[in-house]
This record gives C-alpha cells, sequence and structure tokens, in this order.
C-alpha cells in the first residue's frame, strides 16, 4: 500500500529522511506547489489531491502543514488512515500566537518582502518557532518562495476544521508551534520539539511501524 508523504511548511524531506518507513509499503512524497496568485486554499488541496491515485487503499501521512493538508485531502480522497506529526486536528487546538494572527489579519497585512528569506526578521522567527538549537534549521527549510511562504501562514491562521477523531496525532511535548497543552494525541514525543521527526526518528519510526502494519 502506498503512503502518500506532505512535509511542513516551507520544508522539503530533509526533516522525514531518518524516518524508517515500514518497508511493506511504497512511500510517495508529494511537494509542495507554489500557490496560483489569490488562490482559495480548498482549491489548492485538490490540486494537491490530483497527484494521489485513489484507485486503490492508500495511508495518508503530513507534518506540521503538511498535517492539516493531508486532512483536507482526506475530504476529497478518503485514506484508509492519516496520521499527522507535530500538527492539529482543528482549529480549536491553534496556539494563541496562532489565534492572535487570525484575529489580527497580520499575516495578510503583511507584505511579501516581508517573507525574503534574506531578512532577519524571517530568519529569527522560523528559529524560535521550530527549533533553535538545531544547527540544520535552514537545511530543512528549502521552500522560499516569498509568496508561498505568505499565502501558507495565511491559510494555518485561518483555517477552520472540525476534528476528525480517527485521525492519528503524534505531537512533541515541547513543540512551540503546536502545543501540546492545546491537543490530546494518541502519541507523546518525549523532548520533542517541533522538529522531532528529524531529532527523534527512532521513536517515530517505532510508532508508524505499529500504525501502519
Amino acid at each position: 500500500m502506498k503512503i502518500y508523504v506532505v512535509s511542513g511548511l516551507g520544508a522539503d524531506f530533509k526533516v522525514l529522511e531518518k524516518i524508517q518507513f515500514p518497508k511493506q509499503h511504497e512511500v510517495v512524497f508529494l511537494d509542495w506547489m507554489i500557490p496560483e496568485q489569490n488562490e482559495e486554499f480548498q482549491h489548492y488541496v485538490q490540486r494537491m489531491a490530483e497527484k494521489i491515485d485513489d484507485s486503490e487503499p492508500f495511508y495518508l501521512l503530513g507534518y506540521s502543514f503538511g498535517g492539516i493538508l493531508v486532512q483536507e485531502i482526506n475530504k476529497i480522497k478518503p485514506a484508509k488512515k492519516v496520521v499527522i506529526m507535530g500538527s492539529i486536528r482543528s482549529d480549536k487546538e491553534k496556539s494563541v500566537l496562532i489565534k492572535t494572527g487570525q484575529i489580527t489579519r497580520i499575516p495578510k497585512l503583511l507584505p511579501v518582502r516581508f517573507f525574503n528569506e534574506k531578512t532577519t526578521s524571517i530568519y529569527s522567527m522560523f528559529r524560535k518557532f521550530f527549533d533553535p538549537k538545531n544547527p540544520r534549521i535552514l537545511q530543512y527549510f528549502q521552500v522560499r518562495d516569498p509568496y508561498y511562504l505568505k499565502w501558507s501562514i495565511e491559510k494555518i491562521s485561518d483555517w477552520k476544521f472540525e476534528e476528525n477523531p480517527d485521525v492519528i496525532q503524534i505531537l512533541g511535548d515541547k513543540d512551540i508551534v503546536f502545543p501540546i497543552k492545546n491537543c490530546r494525541p494518541d502519541y507523546i514525543i518525549k523532548g520533542g520539539t517541533h522538529l522531532f521527526p528529524a531529532t527523534k526518528s527512532k521513536e517515530v519510526s517505532g510508532i508508524l511501524k505499529g500504525v501502519f502494519e
């Protein structure tokens, strides 16, 4: 069976490269696409879902923003199982910071040029959010198109979703992007920051082996 995987906001699959996926399944990584100008989120989800062959059963796995995306894809093309890592199951699990962005509309008001990779503000922001002690942070953060970044942060801020109890949630207890205090995860990674798929890969691999048996 295929496991379709979507990584996090701006991240390529280096953040997931240490994970040992169950050998009996085929892993298919879905690359982020650059959104069309003023593209609605549901239209973008539909385009991403077109990459999935639903003529046979499959699994969905999403990390961070990818976790949000695979839950939306699941409404269009239902998977046998949906697993999210370092992500949330509903808008009720958003952090105070993300909720503030939704209320104040700051992400929408920020100019695209703010998301230029050369600016110290965006650099420091992502270091703080993901894992300030990890020296490889910018190696994971490879999709740096300014419009894509602005668009994605707007969509995370605005996301509304009713929790699906069948979605399997794996969360780090030190995650400051999606704090565990707002969630009831199925699996907790002790000492795991938002980058736990990279820093706690052995533990994650064991969990996924059991989930995708």
